[in-house]
Parts: structure tokens; sequence; C-alpha cells
């Protein structure tokens, strides 16, 4: 964990380094488009704009759905809504969000919108493998305790740690799964005014900041949850570049009946493949309160997603390929 790159002196500005992975992730699924839409638009400009346009509805959405699921903690503090820069995004809200400005965005150019929508799929999924990091650098998106080689701690006062140390009602847990002393939750600020939360690390003694760091009250190792969606984020972009292609040489052979082959098919298995990695990896994260059933927010958009998704992909099979516009 990482959270902070440098402070830039004088201003005391700080990079972050959840803020500069979505900066790479952008940067990556941007130039992956241009790269891939270079035979379908004499205007690679269209592209970025597009992107652009994406991206801000996506931090919005992102940012919306996440404060939806966590609003107790702003309820304090309403200003740090707008604190993008220190985590706290949903992918499934940037999604909602971003594709209707996408699909707009290509109808009033008049650009074949599912040759583009396939593209935007495979540059998705690569801005999501730099997006991950970020949440791993960050510490949010963690996920359960976990007893094996790769498991990894977070540091004191880190979100993982503040969820072992606390019972989780949200999660049907009643106990913490790290048990801290009385005397880590109480402690009094500048003023004099006693607070009953977890003690922050500078206000802890020599004995407990070792124990902390080194002794029985560290975190518990947990799954890094964060690096399994990106390693899969990189392996269904992999799958998705493979499957547009299939897609564009059926296309050129004129091989109109090869199945799932029609523009916007790609588009319409990013669905069903991110929605079938993300429902599993979600029994392993430990940070999303449970809605239903002892299932997340986020497994039942998986599983909406892969309906929606299978749907799709067979309308768009039957539609034509040479129409511009939503039959493109």
């Amino acid at each position: 964990m990482h959270p902070e790159l440098f402070k830039i002196p004088f201003i005391h500005l700080t990079l972050n380094t959840y803020g500069l992975m979505m900066v790479v992730g952008f940067i990556a699924a941007v130039s992956l488009i241009r790269h891939l839409s270079r035979n379908i638009t004499p205007n690679p400009q269209l592209i970025t704009n597009a992107a652009l346009y994406s991206l801000i509805a996506g931090v919005v959405g992102a940012r919306i759905f996440y404060i939806m699921h966590h609003f107790d903690n702003f309820a304090g503090d309403l200003r740090s809504v707008f604190a993008i820069w220190q985590g706290g995004l949903e992918l499934y809200g940037a999604v909602i969000f971003a594709i209707p400005i996408i699909f707009i965005y290509l109808l009033y150019h008049k650009l074949p919108v599912r040759d583009y929508l396939d593209i935007l799929a495979v540059g998705l999924m690569m801005a999501l493998v730099f997006g991950r990091i970020g949440c791993f650098m960050r510490g949010c998106c963690f996920g359960k305790p976990a007893d094996l080689l790769w498991a990894v701690r977070f540091p004191y006062g880190s979100d993982a740690y503040y969820s072992q140390v606390y019972p989780d009602p949200q999660r049907n847990r009643s106990e913490p799964h790290l048990k801290l002393p009385e005397e880590f939750f109480s402690y009094h600020d500048s003023n004099g005014k006693t607070f009953y939360g977890l003690k922050p690390y500078e206000d802890l003694t020599g004995e407990q900041k070792d124990m902390v760091k080194n002794g029985k009250y560290r975190c518990l190792p947990i799954h890094p949850t964060q690096l399994y969606e990106s390693a899969s984020a990189a392996f269904l972009c992999l799958i998705l570049y493979l499957f547009w292609r299939r897609s564009q040489q059926a296309g050129k052979s004129k091989n109109a009946n090869k199945l799932f082959s029609k523009p916007g098919c790609t588009f319409a298995l990013m669905f069903i493949v991110y929605g079938f990695t993300r429902f599993f990896i979600e029994f392993l994260r430990d940070d999303n309160p449970f809605e239903f059933d002892s299932m997340t927010i986020s497994q039942i958009i998986s599983g909406a997603l892969i309906v929606f998704g299978a749907a799709l992909l067979a309308v768009f099979h039957r539609m034509k390929s040479e129409t511009v516009g939503f039959g493109s």
C-alpha cells in the first residue's frame, strides 16, 4: 500500500497513486482505442473526444454509486463527496453513466456505433488493469483474510485494518476479525476532546506501534483482490481483442454467417465475461455490504449484466452489418 507518491514542496500538493493510475489507465485505453479504430474513422480526434466525455461521465457515475453504498462515511463531511483523489469509485457506476454518453456522442457524429462499442470494450478492460492497481496502492476494494503465500498485509489505519478490528453487521459479522485491547480505541485531540475510535498511528506508544507493525496486532493477511481484478482485466482485454479480431476477419471475408461475428458482439461479450469474473471475485472481497441473501450489490448487478450481455449478443448477431448507427 502506497497511496501517496510525493508532495510538491511549498504548495503542499500531494500526488496520489490512485489518481495517477487512473490517468495512466485512461491514456493507455485511449491509445489502444485510437490504434484499433484507425481503419474506421478519418478523424482520430473524435475518438479522443468520446473517450474524454466517457471518462468524465464514468468518474461521476462511479462516485455516485460509491456514495450510495457508503453514505454513512460522508454524512459528517459532505465536502468529502468531491474528494475522488482519495479513492472511492465503483466500476459499475462508471459503465452505467459512460455508455449512454458514448452512444449519444457516436449517434450525433453519425459514426458506426456498434463498431466503436466493440473497440471501447477492449479499451475499458485495459483501463481497468491500471485502475485496480491504483485501488491496491490506496488500499480500497480489499479482500478477506487468507492463509496464502501471496496474501498481503495492509498497514495500521488502512481500510482493511479498520474492517478487521470492528464488527460488520452489514456483512453478518458480529465479531471483529482482529480483537484489539481497549486502549487502542480512545484518544484526545489537541483541544482535549475525547474520541472513541481507532487511535491515529502517531498517538500510539512505541510498544503499541511495534505490535501493530510487527506483533500480534498487525493486519491479518488478506486476498489481494485488487490484483486479482487487474490480472483478470488483462486477460479479458486479450480475450476481447482476439474476439474483435475474429469479427474483423469475418467481415473482410464476407463470412456473415460466422457465429457472433457481427459488430457489437465483442461489446456484448464484455458484459458476460466481466460479469462472471466480478461475481466470483466478490466472494473474496470483504468491503462491500451484503444486500440480499449474503450477496453484494455488485454480485446482483453482475448477474444482471450477464443476462443483458447474452440478450445483446443474440440481438447483435441477428442485425445487419452495413447500416450506419446502432445497426452498423
